[in-house]
């Protein structure tokens, strides 16, 4: 009896690290909240970032939401939008 060949359920290419979804509702969290929440004060936006994390399914980090919210709060404001349709 020849031994049998090993079975993949994935391609090469398509394998991607553990916790790689995560990290994509993470930084979507942080971009929506850093369009929304710069140049606010540090607790706000750690605030935001946890209400929008939770809200993906994702149990917030806090030391990774201060480093984020310590960021965003430094940001400039951005311009209000004022295109007429």
């Amino acid at each position: 009896m020849e031994p049998l060949a090993s079975v993949s359920l994935a391609s090469g290419a398509a394998q991607r690290p553990a916790g790689w979804q995560m990290q994509i509702r993470v930084d979507y969290a942080v971009n929506k909240v850093m369009q929304t929440h710069r140049g606010q004060s540090e607790d706000a936006v750690a605030q935001a970032i946890q209400d929008q994390l939770r809200s993906v399914g994702v149990v917030p980090n806090g030391r990774q939401i201060a480093q984020y919210a310590a960021v965003i709060s430094a940001l400039p404001l951005l311009p209000p939008n004022n295109r007429t349709q």
